[in-house]
């Protein structure tokens, strides 16, 4: 009779570990290590998910959601929430890089305009002006960062353009109010 010869096969197991290996490295350079890099590089529209946690824009936010103080005759309430909304713009500005300073200082001078007399009625004229300044600041804004933000400033220029500048604030504070929640929302969401 004749010897039949069996062969082994070789076991495949170490080219499996292999191939593991080298995926897995593979994956780590691809996720972990461009991780790293990516908001460096990142295309203005995704600028959105990069949170700036300014703490400016985050007293803004917060002194709007919490509204205890009710418009009154002496527009304490909107002065002030004009003057915050200002220095959140500006804060959000310097931290994505974004002159706005002129137009800021003039919005400024509106909001102090409504507190010098409380009987006056063109204090709906002067929130208004600053409403479309601060809104076109922040449509600059948004034009120049953040592209994915086009409907909540679409939504800012309409709350704005809602203050109307010949009727009495305290006839309008929906409108007001509305303006400074739109606004809210919108540095919200760049911060």
């Amino acid at each position: 009779m004749t010897e039949i010869k069996i062969e082994k096969k070789k076991s495949a197991l170490p080219w499996v570990l292999l191939g593991l290996g080298i995926i897995a490295l593979l994956l780590y350079f691809f996720v972990f290590k461009t991780n790293n890099t990516e908001v460096a590089n990142a295309p203005a529209a995704s600028l959105i998910d990069v949170q700036e946690n300014n703490s400016t824009v985050t007293a803004y936010v917060n002194f709007i959601s919490s509204d205890t103080n009710k418009m009154s005759i002496d527009h304490s309430y909107t002065n002030e929430a004009l003057l915050k909304l200002t220095n959140a713009i500006n804060a959000m500005a310097d931290q994505v890089g974004y002159n706005v300073k002129a137009d800021l200082d003039k919005a400024k001078e509106y909001a102090d305009k409504i507190t010098n007399d409380p009987f006056e009625t063109s204090h709906a004229d002067a929130i208004r002006k600053a409403a479309d300044i601060l809104s076109t600041a922040m449509q600059n804004m948004q034009q120049a960062k953040y592209p994915g933000l086009e409907n909540e400033v679409a939504d800012v220029n309409s709350a704005a353009a809602a203050i109307n500048p010949a009727t009495l604030t305290l006839d309008q504070k929906d409108a007001v109010k509305n303006f400074f929640s739109k606004t809210s929302y919108l540095l919200g969401k760049m911060n």
